[in-house]
Protein backbone atom coordinates (compact mmCIF):
# COMPACT_ATOMS: atom_id res chain seq x y z
CA UNK A 1 0.00 0.00 0.00
CA UNK A 2 1.06 3.85 -1.00
CA UNK A 3 0.55 6.59 -2.09
CA UNK A 4 1.51 10.32 -2.69
CA UNK A 5 -0.36 13.46 -0.67
CA UNK A 6 1.00 17.00 0.25
CA UNK A 7 2.23 17.46 4.18
CA UNK A 8 0.35 20.78 4.31
CA UNK A 9 -3.53 19.50 2.92
CA UNK A 10 -3.06 16.21 4.97
CA UNK A 11 -1.76 18.20 7.84
CA UNK A 12 -4.96 20.46 7.72
CA UNK A 13 -7.75 17.43 7.31
CA UNK A 14 -5.40 15.39 10.67
CA UNK A 15 -5.79 18.61 12.69
CA UNK A 16 -9.57 18.81 12.09
CA UNK A 17 -9.85 15.23 12.96
CA UNK A 18 -7.17 15.33 15.84
CA UNK A 19 -10.27 17.15 17.79
CA UNK A 20 -12.11 13.98 17.78
CA UNK A 21 -9.36 12.11 20.07
CA UNK A 22 -9.11 12.30 24.12
CA UNK A 23 -6.15 12.65 25.95
CA UNK A 24 -6.33 9.42 27.52
CA UNK A 25 -8.41 6.66 25.93
CA UNK A 26 -9.26 3.16 27.13
CA UNK A 27 -9.03 1.43 23.79
CA UNK A 28 -4.81 2.02 22.84
CA UNK A 29 -6.15 1.90 18.98
CA UNK A 30 -8.53 5.08 19.55
CA UNK A 31 -4.99 6.98 19.94
CA UNK A 32 -4.68 6.18 16.12
CA UNK A 33 -5.82 7.79 12.65
CA UNK A 34 -7.54 5.14 10.71
CA UNK A 35 -6.29 5.42 6.70
CA UNK A 36 -8.24 3.87 4.25
CA UNK A 37 -6.91 3.97 0.85
CA UNK A 38 -9.32 2.85 -2.41
CA UNK A 39 -6.75 3.99 -5.05
CA UNK A 40 -6.89 7.83 -5.68
CA UNK A 41 -9.65 8.28 -2.44
CA UNK A 42 -7.80 7.86 1.23
CA UNK A 43 -10.29 8.01 4.04
CA UNK A 44 -9.06 9.26 7.41
CA UNK A 45 -11.26 8.49 10.37
CA UNK A 46 -10.75 9.37 13.79
CA UNK A 47 -13.01 8.43 16.88
CA UNK A 48 -13.47 8.39 20.94
CA UNK A 49 -16.41 5.63 20.40
CA UNK A 50 -19.06 8.21 21.43
CA UNK A 51 -18.15 10.79 17.76
CA UNK A 52 -16.34 9.44 14.85
CA UNK A 53 -15.35 11.87 12.41
CA UNK A 54 -13.67 11.11 8.49
CA UNK A 55 -12.55 13.11 5.82
CA UNK A 56 -11.70 11.96 2.15
CA UNK A 57 -8.50 13.22 0.42
CA UNK A 58 -7.77 12.87 -2.63
CA UNK A 59 -3.95 11.38 -3.29
CA UNK A 60 -1.95 9.83 -5.99
CA UNK A 61 -2.15 6.09 -5.39
CA UNK A 62 -3.15 2.85 -7.52
CA UNK A 63 -3.36 0.50 -4.23
CA UNK A 64 -5.83 -0.05 -1.32
CA UNK A 65 -5.66 -1.03 2.06
CA UNK A 66 -6.30 0.17 5.80
CA UNK A 67 -3.76 1.03 8.82
CA UNK A 68 -4.41 2.80 11.58
CA UNK A 69 -1.15 5.36 12.19
CA UNK A 70 -0.10 7.51 15.89
CA UNK A 71 -2.17 10.27 15.53
CA UNK A 72 0.43 12.73 18.22
CA UNK A 73 3.35 11.11 16.44
CA UNK A 74 1.80 11.96 12.77
CA UNK A 75 0.76 15.43 13.94
CA UNK A 76 3.98 16.48 15.47
CA UNK A 77 5.88 15.26 12.20
CA UNK A 78 3.39 16.87 9.96
CA UNK A 79 3.73 20.54 11.82
CA UNK A 80 7.58 20.47 10.95
CA UNK A 81 7.53 20.17 7.36
CA UNK A 82 6.99 23.22 4.83
CA UNK A 83 4.86 22.29 1.96
CA UNK A 84 6.13 19.24 -0.32
CA UNK A 85 4.44 15.58 -1.58
CA UNK A 86 4.88 13.13 0.95
CA UNK A 87 5.51 9.69 0.26
CA UNK A 88 3.67 7.24 2.46
CA UNK A 89 4.24 3.47 1.96
CA UNK A 90 3.37 0.47 4.16
CA UNK A 91 5.92 -1.82 4.97
CA UNK A 92 5.95 -5.48 5.43
CA UNK A 93 7.23 -5.28 9.24
CA UNK A 94 4.24 -3.52 11.03
CA UNK A 95 6.33 0.22 10.28
CA UNK A 96 4.30 3.10 7.57
CA UNK A 97 7.98 4.10 6.36
CA UNK A 98 6.90 8.54 5.01
CA UNK A 99 9.68 10.00 2.43
CA UNK A 100 10.03 13.87 2.10
CA UNK A 101 12.41 16.17 0.21
CA UNK A 102 14.94 15.47 2.84
CA UNK A 103 14.52 12.16 4.76
CA UNK A 104 12.92 9.25 5.45
CA UNK A 105 10.54 8.72 9.27
CA UNK A 106 9.21 5.31 10.00
CA UNK A 107 6.02 4.36 12.40
CA UNK A 108 4.87 1.64 13.69
CA UNK A 109 1.38 1.48 12.81
CA UNK A 110 -1.77 -0.90 14.32
CA UNK A 111 -3.68 -2.77 12.09
CA UNK A 112 -6.47 -1.13 10.24
CA UNK A 113 -9.49 -3.98 11.31
CA UNK A 114 -8.91 -3.06 14.93
CA UNK A 115 -9.99 0.02 14.52
CA UNK A 116 -14.26 0.71 15.88
CA UNK A 117 -16.31 1.25 12.97
CA UNK A 118 -19.13 4.25 12.60
CA UNK A 119 -22.51 4.03 13.32
CA UNK A 120 -24.47 3.62 10.19
CA UNK A 121 -28.31 5.16 10.75
CA UNK A 122 -30.91 3.05 10.16
CA UNK A 123 -33.93 5.12 8.35
CA UNK A 124 -32.71 8.42 9.63
CA UNK A 125 -34.85 11.94 8.50
CA UNK A 126 -32.54 14.15 7.00
CA UNK A 127 -32.55 18.23 7.07
CA UNK A 128 -30.26 20.57 4.98
CA UNK A 129 -29.24 23.90 5.94
CA UNK A 130 -26.39 26.20 5.58
CA UNK A 131 -23.04 25.83 7.60
CA UNK A 132 -22.48 29.16 8.76
CA UNK A 133 -25.96 28.85 9.90
CA UNK A 134 -25.53 26.08 11.88
CA UNK A 135 -22.10 27.71 13.33
CA UNK A 136 -23.90 30.43 14.29
CA UNK A 137 -26.51 28.71 15.89
CA UNK A 138 -23.91 26.21 18.19
CA UNK A 139 -21.86 29.71 19.28
CA UNK A 140 -25.12 30.84 20.45
CA UNK A 141 -26.40 28.12 22.72
CA UNK A 142 -23.31 26.33 23.39
CA UNK A 143 -22.37 28.41 26.40
CA UNK A 144 -25.59 28.23 28.42
CA UNK A 145 -24.99 24.17 28.27
CA UNK A 146 -24.54 22.62 31.83
CA UNK A 147 -21.92 20.72 33.24
CA UNK A 148 -23.50 18.42 35.52
CA UNK A 149 -22.71 14.97 35.11
CA UNK A 150 -25.90 13.90 37.08
CA UNK A 151 -28.32 15.54 34.56
CA UNK A 152 -27.07 14.88 31.35
CA UNK A 153 -29.74 16.15 29.17
CA UNK A 154 -28.76 19.42 30.06
CA UNK A 155 -25.41 18.93 29.04
CA UNK A 156 -26.00 19.02 25.35
CA UNK A 157 -27.63 21.53 23.05
CA UNK A 158 -31.57 20.07 22.86
CA UNK A 159 -32.47 20.29 18.48
CA UNK A 160 -36.13 20.94 17.45
CA UNK A 161 -37.00 20.76 14.04
CA UNK A 162 -40.51 21.23 12.44
CA UNK A 163 -41.82 22.54 9.55
CA UNK A 164 -42.13 26.25 10.41
CA UNK A 165 -38.24 26.68 11.71
CA UNK A 166 -35.45 25.08 13.40
CA UNK A 167 -34.44 25.58 17.05
CA UNK A 168 -31.66 25.36 19.52
CA UNK A 169 -32.53 25.12 23.23
CA UNK A 170 -29.42 25.36 25.83
CA UNK A 171 -29.74 25.51 29.92
CA UNK A 172 -28.00 24.88 33.01
CA UNK A 173 -30.74 25.99 34.82
CA UNK A 174 -29.32 29.53 35.99
CA UNK A 175 -29.74 30.33 32.30
CA UNK A 176 -30.94 29.59 29.21
CA UNK A 177 -30.70 30.75 25.47
CA UNK A 178 -33.46 29.88 22.55
CA UNK A 179 -32.53 30.59 19.34
CA UNK A 180 -34.45 30.08 16.38
CA UNK A 181 -34.06 30.13 12.47
CA UNK A 182 -37.54 30.80 10.64
CA UNK A 183 -35.70 30.77 7.59
CA UNK A 184 -34.55 27.42 7.80
CA UNK A 185 -37.27 24.20 7.76
CA UNK A 186 -37.39 20.56 8.39
CA UNK A 187 -39.55 17.91 5.97
CA UNK A 188 -40.83 16.20 9.38
CA UNK A 189 -41.06 17.30 13.32
CA UNK A 190 -38.07 15.69 15.19
CA UNK A 191 -35.99 16.60 18.62
CA UNK A 192 -32.94 15.43 19.48
CA UNK A 193 -29.98 16.55 22.18
CA UNK A 194 -26.10 16.49 20.89
CA UNK A 195 -23.80 16.53 23.43
CA UNK A 196 -21.06 19.44 23.43
CA UNK A 197 -18.13 17.78 22.23
CA UNK A 198 -19.08 17.48 18.85
CA UNK A 199 -21.11 20.29 18.44
CA UNK A 200 -17.83 22.21 19.34
CA UNK A 201 -15.91 20.81 16.31
CA UNK A 202 -18.86 21.55 14.22
CA UNK A 203 -18.64 24.94 15.32
CA UNK A 204 -14.71 25.19 14.50
CA UNK A 205 -15.24 24.05 11.19
CA UNK A 206 -18.16 25.28 9.55
CA UNK A 207 -17.78 29.06 11.02
CA UNK A 208 -18.16 30.98 7.87
CA UNK A 209 -18.74 27.82 5.74
CA UNK A 210 -21.34 28.14 2.89
CA UNK A 211 -21.19 24.75 2.04
CA UNK A 212 -24.42 22.90 2.17
CA UNK A 213 -24.68 20.72 5.64
CA UNK A 214 -26.86 17.42 5.75
CA UNK A 215 -27.92 16.69 9.04
CA UNK A 216 -29.43 13.16 9.46
CA UNK A 217 -30.94 11.56 12.60
CA UNK A 218 -32.67 8.81 14.31
CA UNK A 219 -33.54 7.95 18.08
CA UNK A 220 -29.94 7.17 18.91
CA UNK A 221 -27.06 8.75 16.37
CA UNK A 222 -26.64 11.90 14.30
CA UNK A 223 -24.50 11.99 11.48
CA UNK A 224 -23.65 15.64 9.65
CA UNK A 225 -22.44 15.75 6.42
CA UNK A 226 -20.24 18.40 3.95
CA UNK A 227 -17.69 19.25 1.88
CA UNK A 228 -15.76 16.00 2.71
CA UNK A 229 -16.17 15.32 5.64
CA UNK A 230 -18.41 12.83 7.98
CA UNK A 231 -19.57 13.34 11.55
CA UNK A 232 -21.37 10.72 13.02
CA UNK A 233 -21.89 10.62 17.12
CA UNK A 234 -24.15 9.65 19.67
CA UNK A 235 -27.50 11.45 21.12
CA UNK A 236 -27.75 12.13 25.17
CA UNK A 237 -30.23 9.77 25.91
CA UNK A 238 -33.30 11.38 28.03
CA UNK A 239 -36.21 13.95 27.44
CA UNK A 240 -35.50 17.44 27.39
CA UNK A 241 -37.05 19.76 30.07
CA UNK A 242 -40.09 21.84 29.34
CA UNK A 243 -38.10 25.41 28.86
CA UNK A 244 -41.22 26.86 27.21
CA UNK A 245 -42.62 26.33 31.20
CA UNK A 246 -40.11 28.30 32.23
CA UNK A 247 -40.14 31.74 30.04
CA UNK A 248 -42.17 34.26 31.43
CA UNK A 249 -44.60 35.24 29.10
CA UNK A 250 -45.80 38.58 31.12
CA UNK A 251 -42.92 41.08 31.38
CA UNK A 252 -44.09 44.97 31.79
CA UNK A 253 -41.00 46.13 32.67
CA UNK A 254 -38.65 46.69 29.59
CA UNK A 255 -35.20 48.23 29.83
CA UNK A 256 -33.03 49.06 26.71
CA UNK A 257 -29.63 49.89 27.03
CA UNK A 258 -26.32 50.23 24.54
CA UNK A 259 -24.83 47.22 24.69
CA UNK A 260 -21.05 47.61 25.30
CA UNK A 261 -22.13 49.79 27.91
CA UNK A 262 -23.82 47.80 29.81
CA UNK A 263 -20.93 45.05 29.60
CA UNK A 264 -18.14 46.96 30.36
CA UNK A 265 -20.37 48.16 33.11
CA UNK A 266 -21.49 45.11 34.44
CA UNK A 267 -17.49 43.67 34.49
CA UNK A 268 -16.50 47.04 35.84
CA UNK A 269 -18.58 46.91 38.92
CA UNK A 270 -18.42 42.82 39.34
CA UNK A 271 -14.95 43.23 40.37
CA UNK A 272 -15.74 44.70 43.33
CA UNK A 273 -18.30 41.83 43.74
CA UNK A 274 -18.74 38.55 46.73
CA UNK A 275 -16.35 36.05 44.89
CA UNK A 276 -18.56 33.10 45.84
CA UNK A 277 -22.29 34.65 45.04
CA UNK A 278 -21.47 37.27 41.82
CA UNK A 279 -23.57 39.47 42.35
CA UNK A 280 -24.66 42.33 41.40
CA UNK A 281 -27.60 44.60 41.93
CA UNK A 282 -29.37 46.50 39.27
CA UNK A 283 -31.68 49.52 39.94
CA UNK A 284 -33.67 50.91 37.77
CA UNK A 285 -35.96 54.33 37.99
CA UNK A 286 -37.17 56.61 35.43
CA UNK A 287 -34.00 56.70 32.60
CA UNK A 288 -31.34 55.66 35.24
CA UNK A 289 -29.76 51.91 35.44
CA UNK A 290 -27.61 51.67 39.21
CA UNK A 291 -25.57 48.82 38.63
CA UNK A 292 -23.99 48.11 42.04
CA UNK A 293 -22.10 45.35 43.60
CA UNK A 294 -20.64 44.96 47.24
CA UNK A 295 -18.20 42.27 48.79
CA UNK A 296 -19.13 42.89 52.84
CA UNK A 297 -16.53 40.45 54.00
CA UNK A 298 -13.99 43.02 52.35
CA UNK A 299 -15.28 45.64 52.77
CA UNK A 300 -15.04 46.27 48.94
CA UNK A 301 -17.93 47.75 46.61
CA UNK A 302 -18.44 49.45 43.38
CA UNK A 303 -21.53 51.73 41.89
CA UNK A 304 -22.10 52.99 38.20
CA UNK A 305 -24.78 55.04 37.35
CA UNK A 306 -26.15 54.70 32.98
CA UNK A 307 -28.63 56.25 31.14
CA UNK A 308 -31.05 54.02 29.82
CA UNK A 309 -34.98 53.41 28.04
CA UNK A 310 -36.93 52.36 30.25
CA UNK A 311 -40.45 51.54 30.61
CA UNK A 312 -42.27 50.18 33.76
CA UNK A 313 -42.03 50.45 37.40
CA UNK A 314 -39.49 51.28 39.47
CA UNK A 315 -37.58 48.17 40.68
CA UNK A 316 -34.63 46.34 41.96
CA UNK A 317 -33.45 43.01 40.73
CA UNK A 318 -30.20 40.72 41.55
CA UNK A 319 -28.10 38.47 39.00
CA UNK A 320 -25.02 36.53 39.09
CA UNK A 321 -22.69 38.86 37.34
CA UNK A 322 -21.13 35.88 35.10
CA UNK A 323 -24.12 34.56 33.90
CA UNK A 324 -24.71 38.23 33.01
CA UNK A 325 -21.69 38.78 31.21
CA UNK A 326 -21.71 35.72 29.30
CA UNK A 327 -24.96 36.60 27.88
CA UNK A 328 -24.72 40.07 27.03
CA UNK A 329 -21.68 38.49 25.50
CA UNK A 330 -22.80 36.76 23.09
CA UNK A 331 -25.23 38.75 21.82
CA UNK A 332 -23.79 40.82 18.86
CA UNK A 333 -25.87 43.49 19.14
CA UNK A 334 -25.80 47.41 19.29
CA UNK A 335 -28.42 47.53 21.66
CA UNK A 336 -30.17 45.27 24.10
CA UNK A 337 -33.28 44.86 25.82
CA UNK A 338 -33.70 43.37 29.05
CA UNK A 339 -37.43 42.28 30.06
CA UNK A 340 -38.23 41.86 33.49
CA UNK A 341 -41.91 41.26 35.72
CA UNK A 342 -40.76 40.44 39.37
CA UNK A 343 -37.35 40.92 41.20
CA UNK A 344 -38.19 36.91 41.73
CA UNK A 345 -39.09 36.27 38.29
CA UNK A 346 -36.37 35.31 35.49
CA UNK A 347 -34.94 38.55 33.20
CA UNK A 348 -34.99 37.55 29.26
CA UNK A 349 -32.44 39.17 27.39
CA UNK A 350 -32.60 39.66 24.05
CA UNK A 351 -31.02 41.81 20.88
CA UNK A 352 -32.63 44.90 19.76
CA UNK A 353 -30.42 45.03 16.12
CA UNK A 354 -27.88 43.05 14.57
CA UNK A 355 -29.59 39.75 13.18
CA UNK A 356 -30.08 38.21 10.27
CA UNK A 357 -33.84 37.72 8.39
CA UNK A 358 -35.76 34.96 10.29
CA UNK A 359 -33.04 34.91 13.27
CA UNK A 360 -34.64 35.01 17.10
CA UNK A 361 -32.56 34.85 20.25
CA UNK A 362 -34.12 35.09 23.46
CA UNK A 363 -31.98 34.39 26.35
CA UNK A 364 -33.42 34.11 30.08
CA UNK A 365 -31.47 34.86 33.52
CA UNK A 366 -32.91 33.70 36.50
CA UNK A 367 -32.17 36.18 39.26
CA UNK A 368 -30.57 35.98 42.49
CA UNK A 369 -32.04 36.93 46.19
CA UNK A 370 -31.31 40.16 47.07
CA UNK A 371 -30.26 41.12 50.89
CA UNK A 372 -31.93 44.17 51.54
Amino acid sequence: MKFIVSSTYLLKQLQVLGGVINNSNTLPILDNFLFELDNSKLTVSASDLETTMSSTLDVDSDSNGSVAIPARLLLDTLKTFPEQPLTFVIEENNTVEISSNHGKYALAYADGNEFPKAVSLENPSKTSLEGDILANAISKTIFAAGNDDLRPVMSGVFFQFSQDNLTFVATDAHKLVKYTRKDVSADQVAEFIMPKKPLNLLKGILAGSEDTITIEYNDSNAKFTFDNTELVCRLIDGKYPNYEAVIPKENPNKLTIDRMQFLNSVRRVSIFSNKTTHQIRLKIAGAELNISAEDIDYSNKAEERLTCDYQGDDMQIGFNSRFLTEMINNLNAGEVQLEMSLPNRAGILTPTDGLDEGEHVTMLVMPVMLNS
